[in-house]
């Protein structure tokens, strides 16, 4: 079976415009991943916390709540109430926190970031906007590029850790 080439090797994303393709790629690749790595995972090991580290299933919760909150902030509001409980409880399992419920988030806020930057005007990427309570400025291209790097990065912590609890677990192999 022929793997699927990376997503900025697929061409451009329908509707986003030419300067945001690299994040619209990027998040693609994320929820393409994810979806990969967690295929077979064992769901008994979704918070297991090896040698300390983050669980898969804090970044499983972790990558939809930073797209959700990069892309308030890109739209110049504030988080809601909402939004931070949701930050408090990121890693905190609970029953309704499964696989299947984290993976569909992941692909909630992935679309809804993807039609953010196809409403995108790219001439706008350079204005201010700020982040958290002390109000940190930044830029709005700055936070779109954050939204898929930071993804990108947990996707690859999310890897490692779920080799080693498969590993550990006795349920794959090095």
């Amino acid at each position: 079976m022929a793997t699927a080439p990376e997503f900025w090797l697929s061409g451009p994303v329908e509707g986003v415009p030419a300067l945001l393709q690299p994040a619209a790629h990027a998040l693609l690749q994320v929820r393409r991943e994810v979806h990969e790595m967690m295929q077979d995972f064992p769901e008994q090991l979704l918070w297991e916390k090896p040698a300390g580290m983050a669980s898969p299933g804090f970044h499983l919760e972790h990558i939809p709540g930073v797209v959700d909150r990069l892309m308030t902030y890109a739209k110049g509001e504030m988080l809601n109430e909402s939004q931070m409980k949701y930050l408090q409880q990121e890693g905190v399992p609970s029953e309704e926190k499964n696989l299947r419920n984290l993976l569909m988030r992941i692909d909630e806020k992935i679309e809804e970031f993807l039609s953010c930057l196809k409403q995108t005007d790219t001439a706008m990427l350079t204005e201010e906007r700020f982040v958290g309570r002390k109000k940190i400025p930044t830029s709005l291209g700055g936070l779109i590029f954050h939204a898929a790097e930071h993804s990108m990065r947990h996707t690859g912590q999310l890897l490692i850790t779920t080799k080693v609890l498969q590993v550990n677990a006795g349920t794959a192999s090095i």
